[in-house]
């Protein structure tokens, strides 16, 4: 059988296409790559340029490749784009998603897996956040993924499909191995913003809001590497086929890093310092979230590798390094 990764050339789907390789899964990929890139899908996968929201050509991925599980990545994530353009978020992440859930119904696939997120609680505060605690999106991003879930849900009781929604915290690094990170330009995620300033591809970096009802003042964030997130996902998939209910999980290590800890982290790593300015804060960015991820380790058998916020500094900034080679190369 076959695993389809939707946005397979994005960031976290590059990676778990070479997670789901190196376990041995034969994979297809599916981006239309207008963020993601082809040469980082591993050349083992098939890839397929589309559109998750092509019925006919999902349709006939799945047939002709054997797939029994979707693992969803593709849509947007930029939670102030969102704000600004929410229309464009409920089309990308919401609607599009529930044709794909609809094609994956009629195909008969049996089992899906989702990228949510965080935001679905919005500002949670500093204490580890619950899957059971009360879901308030303070941004489309977040209610579009949420809804996206509500659909799954919906889906699963009416129809013959069981699926795991992981809904993710902060994801950083980049794969241990020097195979795939993040490499979208002008990327908003902090690590990777800190790693260009410091290697001078960004004149200086910007922190978004210096009176947050945190211990120095900076948004608070549970940063995951992005290859035990990957982890998670293979683990989801073993046990949906070993006959696993449907699950919705939080990913991440139940510890948050402020804004400015992480620039720290990143001028250790680097050796020098680079111009960090403070300004405002950014609509739709919540002061903290922290997961609690009992769930994740109790039910997918999910034990982090790399809980190390200068470990995952350390791959970002070696991944960066890398990325400017492969464009030097390119002209």
């Amino acid at each position: 059988m076959t695993v389809l990764v939707t946005g397979g050339a994005g960031y976290i789907g590059s990676h778990m296409v070479w997670e789901l390789l190196d376990a041995g899964e034969s994979v297809v990929v599916l981006d239309r790559l207008s963020t993601g890139f082809e040469w980082a899908v591993a050349p083992e996968a098939k890839l397929v340029v589309g559109d998750v929201a092509d019925k006919e050509l999902v349709g006939s991925i799945i047939r002709e490749n054997k797939v029994d599980a979707i693992i969803h990545f593709a849509g947007s994530i930029v939670v102030p784009e969102s704000v600004a353009d929410p229309l464009a978020y409920y089309e990308n992440n919401t609607s599009k998603t529930r044709t794909l859930i609809e094609t994956a119904v009629r195909e008969g696939v049996p089992h899906f897996i989702f990228s949510s997120t965080a935001a679905v609680y919005g500002g949670a505060g500093l204490e580890p956040v619950r899957e059971d605690a009360r879901l308030a999106p303070e941004s489309p991003y977040g209610l579009s993924k949420l809804m996206s879930e509500w659909m799954l849900r919906d889906a699963g009781l009416a129809h013959d499909i069981r699926y795991t929604a992981l809904r993710y915290f902060n994801v950083a690094g980049a794969d241990p191995r020097g195979r795939t990170g993040q490499s979208t330009p002008g990327a908003t995620h902090l690590i990777k913003v800190a790693c260009e300033t410091a290697l001078g591809k960004r004149p200086f970096m910007q922190v978004f809001g210096t009176d947050y009802p945190t211990p120095d003042g900076t948004c608070m964030r549970d940063y995951i590497h992005v290859s035990d997130l990957a982890a998670a996902h293979r683990l989801a998939l073993q046990r949906l086929r070993a006959g696993g209910q449907s699950l919705v999980a939080n990913c991440g290590y139940s510890h948050g890093y402020s804004v400015l800890e992480v620039i720290d982290s990143v001028r250790r790593a680097f050796g020098r310092d680079f111009e960090v300015k403070m300004g405002d804060r950014r609509p739709g960015d919540a002061a903290a979230v922290v997961a609690n991820s009992d769930l994740a380790r109790a039910e997918l058998g999910w034990t982090p590798q790399r809980d190390d916020l200068d470990q995952i500094v350390a791959d970002a900034l070696a991944w960066e390094r890398i990325l400017t080679s492969k464009n030097s190369a390119r002209g």
